[in-house]
């Protein structure tokens, strides 16, 4: 992976993003209203809504304790919640490249024009199938190669010791695509420092497998009962925690973390270019070790798609 800074509105190795309807609104939510008298909150999370309720948000979020977390990891965060939307990254993409440097968290319960790495859709579903959010934040590593794997890394170790992670970009569980990761970047005219958008795309409620090159996971059947207000609040502090450590040490001190839950190691692979090698880990930089008929060859390119060659996924 090159030690280059990338382009404007590169894709550093991805994930799910969240989106918006045209005209919508969804306005800033600044605390958790209380559930219905006799809801039950899944996990701690928050109690379905009646359609309409509070901006059309289907969940109650804790949009307090999030705040108090960005607020002590990153001063000065906003917390935003939107029922729908085209994309977060697409979003926070928008008011990075017109200036805006404040680190954001935008939420989304349900996206129209979703996307992952490649510019492949991300279908979030029925509102609480899948956690879709964005993380917007000024970023200046001295090497910016391997940190969409340290943010899967991140949001794999908070949620469950079973999930693995698919190079690049993807958590998988029982080869299945639990979630994505989309890291793009920015710099505003007159601006030095970049600005970082990590999206993350994670399944939550089981759904068909019809029409998805790989079959999807949810996190309920790891969690029973977690919705994806719970989910965000476990994995957001270990994820700007995990970020702000990229910044300062870059990926290798990560790199035997992510080997060990690496699910393409030792398996044959079939690269986007027609390849087929034997997978054996991430180096220091984050790049995909494989062994070919030609010899070893390192994958650090964010364009090309790694896959078990076993049973065509």
């Amino acid at each position: 992976m090159s030690a280059a800074r990338p382009p404007e509105g590169a894709k550093a190795p991805l994930g799910g993003s969240a989106p918006r309807a045209a005209g919508e609104r969804g306005g800033e939510i600044s605390s958790a209203a209380r559930p219905p008298e006799g809801a039950k909150a899944p996990l701690g999370g928050s109690a379905p809504r009646t359609a309409g309720e509070r901006g059309g948000l289907h969940f109650i979020w804790p949009a307090a304790d999030l705040r108090a977390t960005l607020e002590a990891l990153l001063p000065g965060a906003t917390v935003e919640l939107r029922a729908r939307i085209d994309s977060t990254n697409t979003e926070l993409m928008r008011r990075a490249r017109a200036g805006a440097t404040t680190p954001a968290l935008l939420v989304a319960e349900q996206q129209s024009a979703g996307r992952g790495r490649l510019g492949r859709p991300w279908q979030s579903g029925a509102p609480g199938a899948a956690l879709s959010f964005s993380l917007a934040l000024p970023l200046a590593p001295r090497d910016w190669s391997g940190l969409s794997l340290a943010v899967g890394l991140a949001v794999a170790e908070s949620l469950h010791p079973a999930i693995g992670l698919k190079w690049p970009n993807d958590l998988w569980w029982q080869d299945r695509k639990l979630a994505g990761i989309l890291v793009e970047t920015a710099v505003a005219p007159a601006q030095a420092t970049r600005q970082v958008v990590i999206g993350v795309g994670l399944n939550i409620a089981p759904r068909p497998g019809e029409g998805f090159s790989t079959p999807p996971a949810a996190l309920q059947e790891l969690l029973p009962g977690v919705d994806a207000p719970a989910a965000l609040a476990r994995l957001l502090a270990p994820l700007v925690r995990a970020v702000r450590c990229f910044e300062q040490d870059g990926f290798a001190p990560l790199a035997a973390r992510f080997n060990a839950r690496d699910v393409l190691a030792r398996r044959p692979v079939r690269l986007s270019d027609g390849t087929e090698g034997l997978a054996l880990g991430v180096g220091p930089s984050g790049a995909l070790q494989v062994d070919t008929a030609a010899g070893r060859r390192e994958i650090s390119s964010a364009e090309v798609s790694v896959r078990p060659a076993e049973g065509g996924r």
